[in-house]
């Protein structure tokens, strides 16, 4: 494994508390310049990741009705999809499988994401969740919400990953 592969993702130990796992992959998320920059943060709630940003005025698409950009609606839903596929595999790996899943998790890549822009993103704050359609050997499908501050969902999504 190259340096690069085993420093990203946190140096994944499974046999770490899933709580601690999900934390090193949002670690590495959140070291990311653009999250830094589009402010996003990757957190662990209720054991499971969760993409949270602030809304502020770089995020605004529609400038008349103050509304949160679609392009950064669609980015959190990939991200959340994303890190999300990524503790699947961990969590699903057996300690022999370490090397073999760390190479995966570090070449895990959106093939296709399809987004449904559901309200106007109006709110405080954004979070996103996902859940697991799919795992397989080469690949899964992932369906990510986007809710706002009041809960109301402003985006759905379904993506494909291939690793």
């Amino acid at each position: 494994m190259t340096q690069a592969e085993t420093t990203w993702t946190g140096n994944i130990d499974l046999s770490s508390d899933l709580d601690v796992l999900f934390n090193k992959l949002c670690d590495a998320f959140n070291g990311s310049p653009f999250y830094a920059y589009c402010g996003m943060q990757m957190r662990v709630v209720d054991g499971q990741i969760e993409a949270f940003v602030h809304m502020k005025n770089d995020l605004i698409g529609n400038v008349a009705y103050q509304i949160l950009h679609g392009g950064v609606a669609a980015t959190i839903l990939d991200s959340i999809g994303g890190i999300t596929a990524m503790g699947e595999l961990y969590k699903k790996a057996k300690p022999e499988e370490l090397e073999e899943t760390s190479k995966k998790v570090s070449r895990l890549a959106t093939v296709d994401m399809r987004v449904d822009y559901l309200a106007p993103g109006r709110g405080q704050y954004f979070t996103a969740r996902a859940e697991t359609l799919r795992l397989g050997r080469k690949g899964c499908t992932m369906r990510m919400t986007l809710i706002n501050d009041e809960g109301k969902s402003i985006a759905t999504a379904i993506a494909s990953y291939a690793y």
